[in-house]
């Protein structure tokens, strides 16, 4: 399984019989999704992660280039959402399926898709990726589609990756699979949850956390991020909102030998 360079044979077929068919097909292909999520608070609707996007040039991979779906705008509608509901798009890291949903394509420039948004970016990741974007373009169209023009348009809120937005959403930081990943906790007390973002692409991360994946800015910050971040969860009630595990994607964290295992919530 090219995604998990370090997975063993052995290993999968050690976990073979909980990972199939959810979570890995006949073929030992990861099954994955791509989703953002929307999220409530009294006097705030924030997006988290605007997934791939349409019209965007992806030539490495094919089912997301030049995209043209309504499909991304009919589910948000179908929750209950437009475009000028949204107050804040939080991206907690800068790849391209999670950003590019950012901006639109209007009259041939790419726009700010949420026109009453800001959004939030890690100080950070930005400087990280706008940079390798001035050095060379053609390695990062997404940030010159997706990332820039909401930079042109002023809508940027640029934060430290531990930035606290309020008393009911804070960032909370879990680097490795990128520079300046961050996740976002919800709610408080006995009644929150962590929209993870990538720093968990499958559960069997969750019960071999230095498992490392081929995306990874350093593995073995991503892996310590996972211990970090499960440790201070574990055995409670915190609901855990992944990005890519296949639906049901929420999960609570239990103990398991060494490290830990989801649970569905």
């Amino acid at each position: 399984m090219q995604f998990f360079p370090t997975l063993t044979r052995e290993l999968l077929d050690q976990n073979r019989e909980w990972l199939q068919p959810r979570f890995v097909d006949a073929e030992d292909k990861l099954m994955l999704c791509i989703q953002s999520y929307i999220v409530q608070t009294p006097h705030h609707t924030i997006m988290i992660d605007s997934c791939v996007g349409n019209h965007k040039p992806r030539p490495t991979r094919s089912f997301w280039h030049l995209m043209n779906s309504d499909r991304y705008e009919k589910n948000l509608a179908d929750a209950g959402f437009g475009v000028n509901d949204i107050d804040f798009v939080m991206c907690t890291h800068l790849h391209t399926d999670h950003v590019g949903w950012n901006t639109r394509l209007e009259n041939g420039r790419w726009v700010p898709t949420f026109p009453n948004a800001r959004y939030v970016f890690a100080e950070r990741e930005l400087a990280y990726w706008t940079g390798r974007q001035k050095d060379d373009p053609a390695a990062c169209p997404w940030i010159t589609d997706s990332v820039l023009p909401v930079m042109a348009a002023n809508r940027a809120d640029i934060v430290k990756s531990a930035h606290a937005f309020n008393d009911l959403v804070t960032l909370i930081p879990t680097p490795g699979h990128t520079i300046d990943h961050y996740s976002v906790q919800i709610g408080k007390g006995s009644a929150d949850a962590i929209i993870t973002g990538d720093m968990i692409h499958s559960p069997l991360q969750a019960r071999y956390p230095e498992l490392g994946m081929m995306s990874d800015y350093d593995s073995k910050q991503a892996g310590q991020s996972r211990r970090e971040l499960f440790g201070r969860f574990c055995d409670t009630s915190t609901l855990m909102c992944t990005a890519h595990f296949p639906s049901p994607s929420t999960a609570r964290v239990v103990r398991w030998k060494d490290a830990f295992d989801f649970i569905d919530a």
